[in-house]
């Protein structure tokens, strides 16, 4: 392998994050488990952001 070919990473579509999140948000008010699943998209949403970003570079 050579120093600049990285591993394959498989990433989520951030199209696809943001419809989940929307749907979580579309449900109403959150409860303390839905906001921790928030936290967790926004987070899995920005990598997905990050990746393709990286990927156009």
């Amino acid at each position: 392998m050579s120093e600049h070919s990285r591993p394959a990473t498989r990433t989520a579509d951030p199209a696809v994050i943001n419809c989940r999140i929307r749907a979580l948000l579309r449900a109403g008010e959150l409860t303390a488990e839905g906001r921790a699943e928030y936290g967790r998209l926004l987070v899995e949403w920005d990598a997905a952001v990050q990746a393709e970003q990286e990927l156009a570079a």
